[in-house]
């Protein structure tokens, strides 16, 4: 197992289906509420002197570890969590939040657990959860849980990274862990190398290690307000490749944060090249604040993290002299 594409998740192609999809998506609403940004962490219609802000994202595979561990208790916060850090990478305030609960089989006891972290995530980021779906479909072998939420942002703090120039630094804020990003490639390596999830792994077992709560990036607001940031990017699917979101520059990656331990234990199972890692995962690096050289020394002290790389000009995205974006 050499890369996420040989674990059934090709990326590129995933882009080119979703290119497919977009080219058929031409209508726009005549009249009030126009969108002013699209295509980007999360869209925004304009509302006056606000804009409100949407996006969506699910849980993905990593429920299937909630499945096999039979533990469902935060998954809800990953979901809560994919969403709202999205909204946070364009500055934007979350306020309000809808699930989508899938299965072929509801389950009283699950469903709690499911609810359970729903709540929790919501009270970390500050979010009404209003509602709902659940479906019990044939065509769902097992769970699938997703979310949409919306937020509102001033249009006049909205951060885009049009911002973003030539010596600018880049700031990395340090994950969790593996996140909700990824698992399609590391379950198969757990599985193909006749590893069980409750195998021990340091003080936890492995699934334990892989249903670790998405960090959820609620202080970016604050930071946003007191520091002039010209760039966010949340770092999930793609791994460095959502650099590519924000700008046409070419961003170097020459001091990444140490990545936790599960990272490097995937990267051995599966004899996994440094820059498939990086295009699969986010290696420790869970959010990044591209500034002035002179901001980021600032966050330095004020906020965990540290300076991991810098904006020149030119395009790309490289990870010290490896080219990421290829």
């Amino acid at each position: 197992m050499k890369s996420y594409a040989d674990a059934g998740v090709d990326i590129k192609k995933e882009e080119k289906a979703v290119k497919s999809l977009v080219s058929g998506l031409k209508f726009v609403r005549k009249g009030s509420g126009q969108p002013i940004l699209t295509n980007h962490y999360a869209s925004v219609i304009d509302a006056g002197e606000i804009g409100i802000a949407i996006t969506t994202d699910g849980v993905g595979t990593k429920i299937k570890v909630a499945e096999i561990m039979n533990n469902f208790r935060t998954i809800g916060i990953d979901c809560v969590a994919m969403n709202v850090n999205d909204l946070y990478a364009i500055n934007a305030e979350p306020i309000a939040m809808v699930d989508y609960i899938a299965t072929n089989n509801p389950d009283e006891r699950i469903m709690a657990e499911i609810g359970e972290g729903l709540n929790r995530g919501s009270e970390m980021a500050n979010i009404t959860l209003v509602g709902g779906e659940t479906a019990t479909l044939d065509i769902v072998n097992g769970w699938d849980l997703s979310g949409t939420a919306i937020g509102f942002v001033d249009k006049r703090n909205m951060i885009t990274g049009d911002r973003i120039k030539h010596g600018d630094f880049i700031f990395a804020i340090p994950s969790s862990g593996i996140h909700s990003n990824g698992l399609t490639l590391a379950r198969k390596l757990i599985e193909e190398n006749n590893l069980s999830y409750y195998d021990k792994f340091g003080s936890r077992t492995i699934g334990e290690e892989l249903l670790i709560p998405t960090r959820i990036y609620s202080e970016v607001l604050e930071i946003t307000r007191k520091y002039d940031i010209h760039g966010i990017a949340h770092i999930t699917g793609g791994g460095l490749l959502n650099l590519k979101r924000l700008k046409k520059v070419r961003f170097v990656i020459d001091s990444p944060l140490k990545p936790q331990k599960i990272f490097t234990f995937l990267q051995e199972l599966g004899e996994i090249d440094m820059a498939e890692m990086y295009r699969t995962f986010n290696m420790g690096m869970g959010f990044m604040l591209i500034c002035d050289e002179s901001i980021a020394e600032e966050l330095r002290k004020d906020i965990e993290g540290d300076i991991v790389g810098y904006v020149e000009e030119g395009e790309g995205i490289f990870l010290e002299n490896i080219q990421i974006d290829i």
